[in-house]
């Protein structure tokens, strides 16, 4: 089970520069859907990607689903190296997205984010019409059945 509030705290203290994305961000503006990972955009700088290492260290990160024992290591030459990772750590499950569909990167994504408080960390949370249109452009059933609830929450003003 993923504990959100550590494992946002550890990126927050981390000083990591990301903005949640995926089914965390849409109960952040009032999903009823559940999600059992923390999915973030990272700002790709090497400043950045020396704290995220640095702040992954403590819990473990490897990658979700690979083999026990296939070399991993979560440290900066590895996240310059990648772009994407879903990784298993000691706090649960964590998606890097160095990029998303639908949105971009960390850069373009910062205008289309809003300052939220989650589970007690306050950090930065995709808005509600880019997080739509992410889901949109990722295609998944579960993405797109999502839509339909996002929409109506963007209608009712409920967008943070």
């Amino acid at each position: 089970m993923t504990r959100f509030s550590e494992l946002l705290k550890l990126l927050t203290e981390g000083n990591v520069e990301f903005i949640i994305i995926g089914g965390l961000a849409a109960v952040v503006h009032g999903s009823v859907q559940s999600t059992q990972d923390v999915d973030v955009v990272y700002s790709r700088t090497p400043g950045n990607i020396q704290r995220l290492a640095a702040a992954l260290g403590p819990v473990n990160a490897y990658l979700r689903g690979a083999p026990p024992g296939l070399p991993f290591r979560a440290d900066a030459p590895t996240f310059t190296a990648g772009l994407n990772f879903t990784l298993t750590t000691d706090l649960g499950w964590l998606d890097l997205l160095g990029e998303v569909a639908g949105g971009g990167r960390y850069e373009a994504l910062t205008s289309h984010s809003v300052e939220v408080e989650v589970f007690g960390v306050r950090c930065r949370a995709i808005d509600l019409p880019t997080l739509i249109a992410t889901k949109l452009a990722a295609g998944r059933p579960k993405d797109i059945q999502a839509v339909a609830e996002l929409r109506a929450l963007l209608q009712r003003g409920t967008n943070r």
